[in-house]
């Protein structure tokens, strides 16, 4: 993660750091199959790649009930030392990208989640699916449809569950909105607005290399106002419109996008718009307009506390760090076969990557592109 990124995140999660660990997530790092107190099967976790967001991820997972981490796959050894020796990761479970498929014969190993670059999510999502094991791939799933839509088959083949990291699709001040929103107590939605962006530092990092990320700040940032109207909105965009800026073409090369604006039609009426971009900072907001109400997010999608507004008061959910919501839930999806309120598996980032592809064509065309979806 970059430097300046995870500035703009941590500066919103502030006041989470000094959060104290809830007993009741208290998990050792044992090789038992069965959560304390819950008596429910653990999800064991092999995490790959080992920078930023997995040191989140895995800080996080420690106050799990229900996921813990039993694996680990990274290029770099120093790194699978280190990791191993925090998270107690015996050395016959740490691997790296040319002997990961051995962990087909690994039994401590349920699911792989897959936090590398972009580019690198196809072909090591479907060596997951090929080992037998369930995937968990950070967003977006794939830099193109092609790709998202091969990684799907391969899950479905082989058996096993392909879920896409999407965090705040379980966070529970979002979900008080949706439910608001499905309960009808806003009434007619008319109107979504996401602004999404940050002012992004190193300019040798893989984010603005084209070949690793398959673009820019779309693909980054701004798939979180993609996913969010989808889901505060409740329909998918059946069409959309979308200019690209550009002012820094040195820093921004060719195919990697800078700023860009879109707008989402649905079929029910409701028009989005939207912000993506890598040069302005301060960007963190969802606001939804009905004819009865509305609701207000900002922040919307940092690390956290999430914070908002309805017209009928706060949104004062307790503050839980958002990966440990998320595992424990995706534990639910994958072992029990739960059903989550918002779902995350690959056909939901699929169509995301459908968005995205036809955003870009907006912006080459300068035309209106029509959306097919399912």
């Amino acid at each position: 993660m970059s430097t300046s990124r995870r500035r703009f995140l941590q500066k919103l999660a502030l006041s989470a750091i000094t959060l104290p660990i809830l007993p009741s997530y208290a998990i050792s790092q044992t090789n038992s199959r069965t959560a304390p107190h819950t008596q429910k099967p653990v999800l064991r976790v092999a995490l790959m790649g080992l920078g930023g967001y997995a040191q989140l991820v895995a800080n996080s997972m420690q106050s799990c009930t229900r996921a813990k981490i039993t694996a680990l796959i990274s290029g770099t050894p120093s790194k699978l030392e280190e990791w191993g020796n925090k998270y107690n990761v015996p050395k016959h479970s740490r691997y790296n990208y040319e002997n990961f498929d051995d962990i087909k014969d690994n039994p401590e190993i349920d699911a792989v989640y897959v936090i590398t670059p972009n580019s690198l999510h196809h072909s090591q999502v479907i060596r997951v699916a090929k080992a037998g094991k369930h995937a968990i791939c950070e967003k977006p799933m794939a830099i193109n449809a092609k790709q998202g839509q091969e990684m799907v088959d391969a899950c479905a083949a082989a058996g096993v569950k392909l879920l896409i990291g999407y965090r705040m699709r379980f966070e529970p001040n979002t979900l008080e909105v949706v439910r608001m929103r499905n309960d009808g107590e806003f009434g007619n939605i008319k109107f979504f607005q996401g602004l999404a962006g940050f002012r992004i530092g190193d300019p040798n990092q893989w984010r603005l290399n084209k070949e690793l990320a398959g673009g820019g700040s779309l693909m980054d940032i701004g798939i979180y106002a993609i996913n969010g109207a989808r889901y505060m909105v409740g329909e998918d965009p059946v069409w959309v419109t979308a200019q690209e800026t550009k002012t820094d073409p040195i820093k921004f090369k060719e195919g990697v996008d800078e700023t860009i604006q879109f707008q989402l039609g649905f079929s029910n009426g409701t028009v989005a718009s939207c912000l993506s971009t890598y040069n302005m900072g301060f960007l963190d907001r969802f606001f939804l307009n009905g004819e009865k109400g509305f609701a207000e997010m900002r922040p919307s999608i940092g690390y956290g506390p999430i914070k908002g507004r309805t017209n009928k008061g706060e949104l004062n959910h307790p503050h839980i760090p958002h990966q440990t919501i998320q595992m424990d839930e995706m534990a639910g999806i994958i072992l029990d076969g739960k059903k989550p309120i918002l779902p995350v598996d690959g056909n939901v980032g699929l169509q995301d990557i459908k968005i995205i592809e036809a955003i870009y064509r907006a912006c080459a065309t300068g035309e209106r592109q029509e959306l097919h979806l399912t």
